[in-house]
């Protein structure tokens, strides 16, 4: 139980960013700024790979479309990697408490994952570059604060987190409408698309 509020914080954190968490974790556990952090996070090719997909998402997620085209892939990723996280945090038994904590891990990051892809479907509505660049920016720094916090004073980062994941789902459920029209326009763009290949195929190439 002890380690519930890490989990917790962790899954939050993972369903914004996983490769962050497990790189920050990993640092933490190898420089011995904790002892919570198992040894299969701070092996040097897990850190090597978490690095250069946390580099990989810094460009992707600050991109309109590319970064909701990169949350659809990692709808799957992110609430695995934050049951993973909370598994290994909590011991590696395989035992009911263990198995409880991935459940909690992999749930809280799949909830936050849904509410970082939600919001950026209503950014990408104003596909302008500067808005999803504050919030990319922000979301890493968030991120690395309340993961770093966590490793100090865990109840009192996940308490942060349940607020955050909590004003995200409301916030998401107010957006939705702006949602919904995103995902009107990306149909509607591939139906344009769909029906100008259907066209091209019709009338052959253009005489020279």
């Amino acid at each position: 139980m002890s380690v519930l509020p890490l989990v917790f914080t962790s899954g939050w954190a993972s369903g914004i960013n996983a490769y962050a968490v497990v790189l920050l974790l990993g640092i933490f556990g190898a420089t011995g700024l904790t002892d919570e952090v198992p040894a299969s996070l701070q092996r040097p090719d897990v850190l090597i790979a978490a690095g250069v997909l946390f580099l990989c998402e810094a460009v992707a997620d600050k991109i309109p479309y590319v970064d909701s085209a990169w949350d659809s892939v990692h709808t799957v990723i992110r609430p695995v990697a934050g049951a993973v996280i909370g598994a290994l945090l909590a011991g590696q038994s395989g035992s009911l408490p263990d198995l409880a904590a991935g459940a909690v891990g992999g749930s809280t990051a799949l909830a936050s994952h849904f509410v970082k892809a939600g919001t950026r479907m209503a950014i990408n509505t104003s596909p302008e570059p500067f808005t999803n660049i504050v919030m990319s920016t922000a979301e890493d720094l968030g991120v690395a604060g309340i993961v770093t916090f966590a490793m100090f004073n865990p109840e009192a980062a996940a308490a942060i987190a349940a607020v955050l994941l909590a004003a995200g789902l409301a916030l998401l459920v107010y957006l939705w409408t702006r949602i919904r029209r995103f995902l009107r326009r990306r149909a509607q763009r591939r139906e344009e698309k769909r029906l100008a290949a259907e066209v091209r195929e019709a009338t052959g190439p253009p005489p020279r």
